[in-house]
Formats: structure tokens, C-alpha cells, sequence
């Protein structure tokens, strides 16, 4: 593949020429996606970014399909495994908002390696449970390795321009994610049998964690090596060489979170990811309760809806970014407010289904507007305010958790009943389509009313202007 020259005069960073198209006065961002490229620095970040969030899906959820079995083993009741479930994603909370400012100060690589390495420690040590009280305990500490998606949507905003950012951050979001259904049915319907059929069921689900604590850690180690904090090289050289300014991760922060329209999607993100993080620990449960499935059966089942993250929050993203090119940033306002708005009904719906083969189908339903939701939330987060994306990032992402925590106390408030907490999540999630009337971001339009600003305007139609052919071009100099 031929490389493209920037343009630019030479600056003191990494690379001079890229394999991809890029635009020198987005900071040499990539204005193109090539999916089957891993050239460095755009397209090695971008698929190391969905790989480390997919592994760190892994170790998360790699215990939530042998709860069926962990419970009776350890005489835990169906409260205290919805506690450590809620735990589980509640540690989260608080490494979002600290991992997104330190995004802004050093970058998605280095943090991807120490969350990873990290958080596969505890995972190893899934063995060693005796009690409900080390369960919780140890889901504590596995679960802040969900705080590696602020990683993941800021490196691909410093990755890529604001006119393909919304595909590319809901493709590595959405690939990532989909390690939560991998895992469903690695772990209960792979490995956990394999694992039994040399040692007792305790033994099998004692062990089997070293596997994916293992991958964790590998992949952590080798991001950092592989790849690069920006399109320009990495933050420690680039501040050395005086073409980044050193960053305080406070003022980040604090400027993210004055801005009204960081906390509405903060909500909103709730409404979607959450939701998603609450049914990786409820769904297998779910149907192996509601419908007698054995725990191999529910697992491969409940992996159905993690399954969809392989295109639904890349279509969501995607969606969002042609909606930008017709209508602006109302375009991506509708796509989001009605994408939750039929994720809610689908609750709804589900929440009332009484048969396996509905239930699944209307699930998979239900799963495809959850994730498109997710995508078109992280086509906004980067024009909220671009200097402060990571920490913005940081804040929306911890959103998701908190939505988790809130509806996982639902479900355990209700146990073992299903319905009633499900149409709670229904009724919430339209609620927060609503709130879309609420973002207003300098110089673009809103949902109902403002405008685009001049140089918006300006910057939408260079964006989609079409090139002259050459051969015109080439007749129209002639002319001259």
C-alpha cells in the first residue's frame, strides 16, 4: 500500500508519512477507516484499542456465567450474588472518572497496560473464594478493569477525525463489548465443561479464570510496546519537543464536568451501557431460571446479546456519522434520541415475553438498539469540548456503570422476580431519550432549535464537497 505525505513541513515527531489519508490541521488525525490495515500509528492504535477493551470484557465478566455454580457450591443466595454484581461495576464508577484526565495527560497506551496487568492478579485469584464476602470483594477488584473503555474511546478520538470519529469509536467500543458475549459463551460453554471433565464442577470453576488472567496480562504487556499514544508519536516525546503542552489532569477534569451536556449523556450512557452490563450478569441467570436452561444452555443463549456488539455500535456510530454529514449535530441527536427511545419499548416487549423462542428473538432485538445507543453517545462525546475529551470521556463512560449499579439494585431489590425490574428499565430508558432536548454544544444546532454556526457550516461542506475528476481538472488548467 502506498503511503500518503501530510502536506506539512517536517515537524520533530515519529512518523513523517502514513499509510492513511490524514488531515494536518486535525493534528494529522486519519480521515479514513481501513479496517484490514494495522499500519502504526492509526490503525495499530485502533485495533489494539477494541483488543485490550475485548480482553479486559474477558476477565470482567468471566465469572458471570458460573454464578449458577459458584452460588450453591458456597452457599451464597441469589441477594449477595446480585450484590457482588453490583459491586462488580460500581468499582468502575470511580476509575472512569480518574482514568479519563489521565488520558489527557499520558495517553491511552500506557494505561491500557497497568489496568490490564493489574486487574488479572485478582482474576487469577477467583480460585481462592470461600465466602460471599471474598466474592464481592474479589469482583471489586476485577471489576475496575472495566474503567479501560475511557482508553479505548480516547485513543480513537486522537486517532481519527471528527467526521469518521463516530464510527471509529462505536467499532472499537462495539468490538470491545462483544467480549462480553464471548465471554457468556467461552467460559460457560467452552472452557467450564472442557475443565469438568477432569476434575469436579468447584475444581473447574476454581481453575478455569487463570485463562483469561493470563491473556489479560500478555495483552497488556505487549500494547505498550506495539503501538503509539497519538498519530504524532507518543506524549512524552511529543511534550519533550515542544508539540503537545503539558496537560493538568485537575483542570481537565474540572472543565469537563461544568459542562451541562457531559452530565446528560452521563444519563444517557446509563441508559445504554448500563443496561448492557446489567444483562451480562442477569441474563444468564435470567433464563436459566425463567426457562429451566441448563448452565451451558443459558450461557450460549445470554451470549447472543454481547454477540451483536461484532456490528450494532459500529451501525449506531456509523449512523451517527451520515446524520452529521445531512443535518449536523442534529443529525446525530435524533439518531441518538430515538435509538434509546426503541431500546426502551424493546425492554418493555421483553419484559413480557413468556416463551424461550420470543424471548431470544426479541432479546437480539432489544440488544441491537442498546448498542446502537452506545455508538451514537460516543459520536457526540468528542464536539462536546475537544480539549477535554478524555476527561468527558471519562465522566459519560462512568454514566454506564452508574446505570449499572442502579439497575442491578433493582433487579436485586425484586429477586428473583424478573418482570417488575425490567419494566423499571423500560420506563427509564425511554425517560432519558428526553433528555436529548438538554445538549446544547457551542456552535451547533440542538435537537428542535438553534443553528449551526459559520464555521461549522463551512467545515460540513468542505466535508462533504465532492473532488473534481482529474481529467477536468487537468482540462480546466489547460484552458487556463
Amino acid at each position: 500500500m502506498s503511503e500518503v505525505d501530510t502536506g506539512a513541513a517536517p515537524e520533530p515527531k515519529k512518523y513523517q508519512t502514513y499509510f492513511l489519508e490524514v488531515d494536518p490541521d486535525q493534528d494529522d488525525k486519519a480521515k479514513e477507516i481501513k479496517l484490514c490495515n494495522f499500519s502504526r500509528p492509526h490503525m495499530r492504535a485502533f485495533h489494539c484499542s477494541w483488543w485490550c477493551f475485548f480482553i479486559a470484557f474477558f476477565i470482567w465478566f468471566a465469572i458471570a456465567p458460573l454464578l449458577s455454580e459458584i452460588g450453591p457450591d458456597l452457599g451464597i443466595t441469589k441477594k449477595e450474588i446480585w450484590t457482588s454484581s453490583v459491586i462488580s461495576v460500581a468499582g468502575t464508577i470511580c476509575m472512569r472518572f480518574v482514568l479519563g484526565p489521565l488520558c489527557d495527560k499520558y495517553g491511552a497506551r500506557i494505561l491500557f497496560t497497568g489496568v490490564l496487568c493489574c486487574c488479572a492478579i485478582p482474576t487469577a485469584c477467583t480460585g481462592l473464594v470461600n465466602s460471599a464476602s471474598g466474592l464481592i470483594v474479589l469482583r471489586l477488584f476485577i471489576g475496575l478493569v472495566g474503567g479501560t473503555f475511557v482508553m479505548c474511546q480516547y485513543w480513537t478520538s486522537r486517532m481519527f477525525t471528527k467526521e469518521v470519529v463516530g464510527t471509529a469509536n462505536a467499532l472499537v467500543g462495539g468490538w470491545g463489548n462483544l467480549g462480553g458475549g464471548v465471554t457468556q459463551l467461552i467460559m460457560g460453554s467452552v472452557l467450564f465443561p472442557l475443565f469438568k471433565t477432569g476434575m469436579s464442577s468447584e475444581m473447574a470453576w476454581r481453575t478455569v479464570s487463570i485463562v483469561p488472567a493470563f491473556i489479560g496480562f500478555i495483552s497488556g504487556v505487549a500494547v505498550y510496546f506495539i503501538s503509539d499514544d497519538a498519530p504524532k508519536g507518543n506524549y512524552k516525546e511529543l511534550k519533550k519537543n515542544g508539540l503537545m503542552p503539558e496537560v493538568s489532569a485537575a483542570a481537565s477534569f474540572r472543565t469537563g464536568a461544568l459542562n451541562l451536556n457531559t452530565w446528560v449523556l452521563f444519563l444517557q450512557y446509563g441508559c445504554c451501557f448500563g443496561v448492557e452490563l446489567t444483562m451480562n450478569n442477569a441474563a444468564a441467570l435470567y433464563f436459566k431460571d425463567a426457562f429451566g436452561q441448563s448452565t451451558e444452555g443459558a450461557a450460549a443463549i445470554a451470549s447472543l446479546f454481547g454477540w451483536m456488539n461484532l456490528f450494532a455500535r459500529g451501525l449506531g456510530g456509523y449512523l451517527s456519522d451520515k446524520a452529521n454529514a445531512k443535518a449536523g449535530m442534529r443529525g446525530r441527536l435524533w439518531i441518538h434520541t430515538l435509538l434509546l427511545l426503541f431500546e426502551g419499548v424493546m425492554v418493555l416487549i421483553f419484559a413480557n415475553t413468556n416463551k424461550l423462542g420470543a424471548s431470544i428473538f426479541v432479546m437480539v432485538l432489544f440488544s441491537l438498539f442498546v448498542q446502537g445507543a452506545e455508538g451514537s453517545s460516543y459520536g457526540i462525546v468528542p464536539y462536546v469540548n475537544p480539549p477535554v475529551t478524555g476527561s468527558i470521556a471519562g465522566i459519560v463512560g462512568a454514566g454506564g456503570n452508574t446505570g449499572a449499579v442502579g439497575f442491578g439494585m433493582t433487579f436485586r431489590q425484586f429477586a428473583p422476580s424478573y418482570r417488575e425490574p425490567f419494566m423499571i428499565m423500560g420506563f427509564t430508558i425511554i425517560g432519558s431519550s428526553v433528555l436529548s432536548l438538554f445538549i446544547r454544544i457551542k456552535g451547533h444546532a440542538g435537537l428542535i432549535c438553534g443553528q449551526d454556526s459559520e464555521e461549522v457550516k463551512k467545515a460540513n461542506e468542505a466535508t462533504i464537497a465532492v473532488p473534481a475528476p482529474e481529467e477536468e481538472e487537468e482540462d480546466a488548467e489547460a484552458a487556463e
